[in-house]
């Protein structure tokens, strides 16, 4: 190779293939960088992984990799840098969720001291109510898988990928997870992940960071008013006292039901939002490997696989949403006196079971019963099928259950397969919980999706319901530039609970995007 161009190559990009069983050796990858860069030696060189995804659309399957090669280091900046002096401006952030985080370490990278109002508690402390669902089938109201600190997002598979396009920011989110405890590969996989059982103490970290740099966390305070005078927000109420404050963003996760109820009742504009509903379909991990890889064993090299499925049904789409290799189903309900699916996976995703969301759109013209004009109809018609799905579940929180094969067939399921659900199913006819919207598609959609994928609508998986906070049944308006509610100045709605994300990613980068609309006007 020319020795000038050598000289004068100062970065480029490089890609190649690797065969699975070297995707992790070091070395390996090295050699196929000297390679493809055409150098001899990598003294002198810096190299860096931007992306690694599996390609197994072809035989043999493949990984493939991007990496950048410069002749300078790579030099990080942190993800927030935050200022020396502690800050004299203050705004409350109520919720800390995902999107509550990242609002308060943008708060405080602006200059802006963030109050957090979080009803739930520490994470430590939050981990012993999760085990009172499943000891004594109790729910605690503000402390469960939905409240707590790190909101919803603390107990889930941690999936950190989101169609945005913001890149820039979308980098600065997963290497401030890094900073805080992450495994760096999120930096660069093509569907990072961390894992339900990583995500705590990340989530400490990140608080212990917050509280470092002058911002200020109250756990167990729940909000029960917002101070407005002349349609501007000087504060919010809580059961522990008012706190004043020019500025509050509203991050409170799509769950919080009493948020939207306090906001009907001060006459704050809110809207009924179609969402999505239905069941946690549940397959052995072996039976979605087989069918995804097209092999009887999916040997140590490959991660358990995935899908993604979407269909329409009599005008409405079906589709599959938040599907967790090797994970578990878990109890979302928020009380006891409902039922509500949702699922997580450990960073290893090595369970028995592989599950995921499997719902229908729900327009406005379901929940119209309601009340036509009614901004929390939607939220109504999303009660009331948990509701049913509690009772139906007969008591301890078990959940309605039914093979999929006897779905399709519409026969009961005299027997049920095993299921990673704890609190433990019960067989009914899940026609009986689901409302006719959501059970006059599901089937159809399943033998669809059971001619793409064999075995799919195999009488061995298990359909447990139900799958309800899929997204917010309710949108909090808000101005398009300014990110404040169009009739409160100085309120942001932010987050899944506000209609405006789904997700880790999406939430955490709503959260910076508030923040930052504060700023601008502090």
């Amino acid at each position: 190779m020319d020795t000038y161009w050598i000289r004068n190559l100062r970065s480029r990009t490089l890609e190649f293939k690797v065969g699975l069983s070297e995707s992790d050796n070091v070395l390996h990858i090295e050699k196929l960088i000297m390679k493809s860069g055409r150098i001899n030696s990598l003294d002198g060189w810096h190299y860096r992984v931007i992306k690694k995804s599996l390609d197994a659309r072809k035989d043999p399957i493949m990984y493939s990799f991007r990496v950048v090669l410069q002749d300078e280091p790579f030099i990080d900046a942190p993800a927030f840098v935050m200022p020396q002096e502690p800050s004299e401006t203050s705004a409350i952030v109520i919720g800390f969720g995902p999107a509550g985080m990242f609002a308060a370490l943008q708060l405080l990278a602006n200059g802006i001291k963030p109050i957090v109002i979080e009803r739930g508690k520490q994470v430590k402390d939050r981990r012993r109510d999760l085990v009172d669902i499943f000891r004594k089938q109790h729910v605690h109201e503000d402390s469960n898988y939905c409240f707590g600190e790190g909101g919803a997002g603390t107990f889930s598979d941690g999936k950190l990928y989101t169609r945005s396009k913001k890149r820039g920011e979308i980098r600065q989110v997963l290497q401030s997870f890094v900073e805080h405890g992450a495994d760096s590969k999120i930096l660069y996989e093509a569907h990072p992940h961390i894992g339900t059982n990583k995500l705590p103490k990340i989530v400490a970290n990140i608080r212990e960071s917050i509280i470092e740099y002058g911002g200020e966390i109250r756990f167990e305070t729940k909000l029960t008013g917002f101070v407005i005078d002349k349609n501007r927000i000087e504060g919010v109420v809580t059961d522990k006292g008012t706190i004043k404050a020019k500025h509050v963003i509203l991050a409170t996760g799509h769950s919080a039901r009493d948020i939207f109820e306090l906001l009907d009742k001060q006459n704050i504009r809110i809207e009924a939002k179609p969402f999505a509903l239905g069941i946690r379909i549940e397959h052995s991990q072996r039976l979605i490997d087989k069918i995804q890889y097209r092999c009887a064993e999916r040997g140590e090299y490959l991660p358990p696989a995935s899908y993604s499925l979407v269909h329409q049904v009599k005008g409405r789409g079906v589709f599959s949403f938040c599907m967790c290799p090797g994970g578990i189903i878990a109890p979302a309900m928020t009380k006891s006196d409902e039922v509500v699916v949702n699922g997580w996976s450990p960073s290893k995703r090595n369970g028995e079971f592989a599950n995921s969301g499997f719902v229908v759109e729900i327009k406005p013209e379901d929940w119209v019963k309601f009340g036509k004009d009614n901004p929390l109809a939607a939220m109504r018609f999303q009660e009331e099928v948990e509701k049913k799905a509690f009772v139906a579940g007969g008591s301890n929180l078990k959940a309605p259950a039914q093979r999929v094969g006897d779905y399709v067939n519409r026969k009961f399921s005299s027997v049920l397969e095993a299921t990673s659900y704890i609190p433990g199913v019960t067989s009914v006819d899940l026609r009986d919980v689901l409302p006719e919207v959501v059970h006059s598609r599901l089937g159809g959609a399943i033998q669809h999706f059971g001619k793409r994928l064999k075995g799919y609508n195999s009488n061995n998986a298990m359909l447990v319901g139900v799958e309800s906070r899929t997204s917010s049944p309710v949108r909090i308006p808000r101005d398009r530039n300014s990110l404040e509610h169009p009739d409160v100045e100085g309120l942001y709605p932010c987050g899944e609970g506000a209609g405006y994300a789904g997700g880790i990613m999406s939430a955490a980068l709503d959260g910076i995007a508030c923040a930052l609309a504060v700023s601008q006007i502090k």
